[in-house]
């Protein structure tokens, strides 16, 4: 829903994860599905979320827009965005955590 979110606004052309990021999830990937003898859920690429205690939730977003657009304009929009989505979601499974939410811009295209 974070993913989506994001990319669903105006001047975002994708999102973008680190290098670490990528390894660190086949990784968990792997190893989940040697263990579970199931397909492990799937993570959004630029997403990065983890729970702070006594903080509720912070959300990171990696993302390249567009050059077209003011990049202050679109970031703000999509910290936005994504901070209901998520604070939302949690509304729905019966939490109502603090949404922090963190957006990096990696490049212009």
């Amino acid at each position: 829903m974070a993913a989506e979110a994001a990319s669903g606004v105006p001047g975002v052309a994708a999102l973008q994860p680190a290098l670490a990021d990528r390894l660190a999830l086949a990784a968990s990937r792997a190893h989940q599905a040697l263990t579970a003898g199931t397909a492990p859920h799937r993570e959004a690429a630029g997403i990065r979320c983890e729970h702070t205690p006594g903080d509720g939730w912070r959300v990171e977003v990696r993302c390249i827009l567009h050059a077209c657009q003011r990049v202050v304009d679109v970031a703000r929009q999509v910290r936005n965005d994504v901070r209901t989505a998520v604070s939302v979601y949690l509304i729905q499974q019966g939490t109502a955590d603090h949404v922090t939410v963190v957006v990096t811009v990696t490049r212009t295209l």
